[in-house]
């Protein structure tokens, strides 16, 4: 499984033979700039976990559907309904592969508004949460917050070492500054590794190989 990080909550998850297959998780404003999709060359799945701007950009959405006609979009139903709206087919059921588990938005009243909300367990490998730190199952490899408005790294830490995943993906960090960022991710992979989880330090664009 071939995963690359593209800023804050957004993963491309690439599964070579026989599976032969690419998904997109959570596309949101701060992967604009960095997800060029003139480098895709394949997209199979595009998953949004939720409707807020750092998860889903409409007009990265726009930009992939043109560039992949066919693929298949799963998300809650009121991205599907946005998406209808523009034209854009989209499901809010489960498919192959891709299987719901409850991962509620964390509380963020009264800063933002609160909204539905999907955690997804991809190939049975793979557990993206969305922006929760209230579940209490997970695949070899983890997606998880490290920081956020609504919840702690520190709630993040415990909540990875009582669930035990093999691999720790570090998502929704983009509040961080760069060398706050590399300190934490240093302090953490120490952590993780005392309890058997390895951290991946993921970089932008930089694609990762893990053998689930």
């Amino acid at each position: 499984m071939k995963i690359t990080k593209y800023v804050h909550s957004c993963l491309l998850v690439e599964m070579p033979e026989p599976v032969n297959r690419t998904v997109l998780f959570d596309p949101g404003s701060m992967s604009v700039d960095a997800l060029d999709e003139a480098n895709l060359q394949y997209l199979d799945d595009i998953i949004i976990t939720h409707d807020h701007q750092d998860h889903f950009d409409m007009g990265l959405v726009k930009s992939l559907v043109e560039k992949f006609p066919d693929v298949r979009i799963t998300a809650t139903e009121p991205v599907v309904e946005m998406l209808a709206n523009e034209g854009i087919a989209a499901s809010n059921s489960e498919s192959d592969g891709i299987v719901f588990f409850d991962a509620p938005h964390e509380d963020v009243a009264p800063m933002f508004p609160s909204t539905e909300q999907i955690g997804v367990h991809y190939l049975d490998k793979l557990t993206h949460p969305g922006d929760s730190h209230s579940f209490t199952e997970s695949k070899a490899i983890l997606a998880l917050p490290m920081t956020a408005p609504w919840g702690s790294t520190v709630e993040a830490v415990n909540l990875a070492i009582r669930l035990k995943p093999r691999y720790v993906l570090p998502i929704h960090d983009w509040h961080w500054r760069e060398e706050a960022r590399q300190q934490m991710y240093g302090g953490i992979e120490q952590l993780f590794a005392s309890h058997n989880i390895t951290f991946m330090k993921l970089e932008t664009g930089e694609p990762v190989v893990l053998e689930v």
